[in-house]
Parts: structure tokens; C-alpha cells; sequence
């Protein structure tokens, strides 16, 4: 004799009801979104400065992510990849994992761990190298 589990096993299949966090994580992006891409980030007064870049001197790796948000709204992709090149390059791959969630939820399948720890380390790999690179000399192209 089997007992039931406490945690039932999803059925596959299109289920709309789940697609709540989802489409709530689409309409927050979007909404921020379109406030950046009508309050313009170089004019001063509209968002607070970056703590690290205020205290150091120095830029973070999401400097000028907002103004890289706002010439994307713009269709400028140029001064996108000069403001934030890093951003401009991770927008589709974030693109790409809330579209992956999105489905996986939408047909009801079990939630998995965010990602493989490799991937996990290589992302920050990437982010500190950034970070470094573009405050040195050599790296004053990825500066914002």
C-alpha cells in the first residue's frame, strides 16, 4: 500500500493560473523599464548616485546601467555598449531564463535549483573582471 504524498507531483500540461510570478516579474521590468526610458539617468536629481562610484571614485559593474537602459529604449545600441557593455550582453541572457521559467511554469513542471553552481561561478568570474578591467587603463573603453 502506498500513501499519498504530502507534495502532490505536477501534471505537464499549458496551465495559465501559474503564470502569476511571472507575468508580475514581466509588468515590474517593464514598468521600470519605461521610467527609465522617459526620466533621462544623465540629468541629474532623478535617481541617487552610486554609493561605491561616490565613495571610491571608481565605477561598479552596474555604472551606467541606467543610462545603458535608457539609449536601449532609444534604440541606440552604440552608446548602450558604452555606457554598460556587460548589461547590454546579460539583457538577452535574462531575457532568455525568465522566458525559460515562464514555460516551465506555465506547464507546471517542478521547480529546479537556479542554476549549476559552474555557470553560477563563472557569472561572477565575469562580473569581478569587468568590475577590475574597467577602472584600469586599458580597460577605459568599458568605463561609463
Amino acid at each position: 500500500m502506498t500513501t499519498p504524498s504530502a507534495h502532490p507531483t505536477p501534471t505537464p500540461g499549458f496551465r495559465l493560473r501559474n503564470l502569476g510570478l511571472p507575468a508580475a516579474t514581466l509588468a515590474l521590468v517593464t514598468a521600470a523599464t519605461t521610467y527609465v526610458g522617459l526620466v533621462d539617468p544623465r540629468e541629474s536629481g532623478h535617481y541617487p548616485p552610486c554609493p561605491y562610484l561616490w565613495l571610491t571614485g571608481l565605477a561598479c559593474p552596474g555604472c551606467g546601467g541606467l543610462r545603458c537602459v535608457h539609449a536601449l529604449t532609444r534604440l541606440d545600441v552604440p552608446a548602450a555598449l558604452g555606457y554598460n557593455a556587460l548589461a547590454v550582453l546579460m539583457f538577452p541572457v535574462i531575457g532568455w531564463l525568465w522566458l525559460r521559467w515562464t514555460l516551465r511554469t506555465a506547464r507546471g513542471e517542478p521547480r529546479r535549483s537556479l542554476s549549476d553552481p559552474r555557470w553560477l561561478w563563472g557569472l561572477l568570474v565575469v562580473v569581478l573582471l569587468f568590475w577590475v578591467v574597467r577602472d584600469l587603463p586599458f580597460g577605459a573603453a568599458l568605463a561609463p
